[in-house]
């Protein structure tokens, strides 16, 4: 079966904002939320700036009950989801529950959750860690909650690939969705800005240490060094264009169109790296030419090897500089899982719009032959795009949205 899927529901939970319009003005307006690590003291680190999100009270939106249960990335994941059927015009408990699935992604799972429960244990003993430890660290906890929340018994499930997985999250919904299911809420957040989550990422080795704000990621740039992490994400609500006629959906986003995933060979292998068939595979499965996207949202690892990596993807598949590239994750940090599903969304409000969102920061290196929109934004008239997200250990994946057909409005 391959119905067409549309997005008909965004539910934004950023640095730069927490909503769509508020994330949406930041992005275009260039206004970057990276800044001296404020959840706990960042001084004995070599990396000490991040993404936060500021301003996020989780009593204001969750029930007392929720919140001795809940790590920090699932309040903001539950807030996220409220906002995306909120923004659907879905109410959960009018459909079948049967109908109603929801797919997110994790990198880390609910890390401060967890580093509080094991300092109990360390320093009071077992009876004072939380019976609620049990699943609240868990990489799955979001669809969890999501779906307990909701009351949504449809298929659910997690998926696990590092940065890549906020674009794989929601193509296995564009799965189910083409399988029969009705609705699927897919995305993701994470939040792991706390020792233990810090220490965590530090081990990749791809972490800045500037302490500049404005030189701290740079992808793309001959200063690149590393990128900033930050917090957050975005939950989408799917549906088959069949379902969002029907209940006359007060507005639809686009369709999620392509999508393809690969694994780079192991490091050391005489093998080519696999994104450039990763992006040739989305545009086949969407029937879309290269010359027929108007912008790529970039992966943008702000590692020279990996940001040379993508560059050649990217101009082999669409010619020297044949299609405008942005990075509008300089302002927030990349949010993990959370970072592609936020960029999908920032892809659908450039179609909205007609406007390409700025890469903050970065001076294109003259050794890479793409067309970065940085500066300010770029009036444009796009009708697809393509997204991009790659993960620690290889993981590549590209998705292909576009404007959805007038029938489907």
């Amino acid at each position: 079966m391959n119905a067409t899927v549309l997005v008909t529901g965004l539910g934004i939970v950023a640095p730069t904002g927490l909503g769509i319009e508020d994330y949406w003005s930041a992005t275009l307006a260039g206004r970057s939320a990276v800044g001296r690590v404020t959840h706990f003291d960042p001084t004995p680190y070599p990396s000490r700036l991040a993404g936060e999100i500021s301003g996020f009270a989780a009593e204001e939106y969750l029930p007392g009950r929720l919140l001795p249960q809940t790590d920090r990335m699932t309040r903001l994941a539950l807030v996220g989801a409220d906002w995306a059927f909120t923004d659907a015009g879905v109410v959960p408990s009018e459909l079948p529950a049967y109908d109603v699935g929801v797919i997110t992604a994790s990198h880390s799972g609910g890390f401060e959750f967890g580093q509080n429960e094991l300092r109990a244990l360390w320093s009071k003993g077992g009876r004072h860690v939380s019976a609620y430890q049990s699943f609240a660290w868990f990489y799955a906890v979001n669809s969890g909650q999501i779906s307990i929340r909701n009351g949504l018994r449809g298929p659910s499930s997690v998926v696990v690939s590092d940065q890549a997985g906020g674009l794989d999250a929601l193509a296995q919904a564009r799965r189910q969705l083409r399988k029969g299911v009705s609705v699927v809420i897919a995305g993701a957040v994470d939040a792991s800005i706390c020792p233990w989550g810090w220490v965590a990422q530090m081990t990749s080795g791809r972490l800045s240490t500037s302490d500049d704000p404005a030189r701290a990621y740079l992808p793309f740039d001959d200063r690149a060094a590393g990128h900033v992490p930050g917090e957050g994400g975005a939950l989408l609500v799917l549906e088959a264009a069949e379902h969002a006629r029907r209940r006359g959906a007060p507005r639809v986003y686009g369709e999620i169109a392509g999508h393809a995933a690969t694994i780079d060979p192991r490091p050391g292998s005489d093998r080519a790296p696999t994104l450039q068939r990763a992006i040739e595979l989305a545009l086949a499965d969407a029937g879309t030419a290269p010359e027929d996207i108007g912008v790529v949202f970039a992966d943008a690892a702000a590692v020279p090897d990996l940001d040379r990596a993508e560059a050649e993807a990217i101009t082999k598949v669409f010619g020297p500089r044949g299609v405008p590239v942005t990075a509008p994750k300089t302002t927030t940090g990349r949010l993990y899982s959370g970072a592609a599903a936020l960029d999908l969304a920032a892809a659908f409000l450039s179609i909205r719009d007609q406007v390409i969102p700025p890469t903050v920061g970065s001076t294109l290196s003259p050794s890479y032959e793409i067309d970065l929109v940085s500066g300010a934004p770029r009036p444009a008239e796009p009708r697809s795009a393509l997204v991009i997200a790659r993960g620690q250990g290889g993981f590549n994946s590209a998705m292909v949205v576009r404007a959805a057909e007038p029938a489907h409005l």
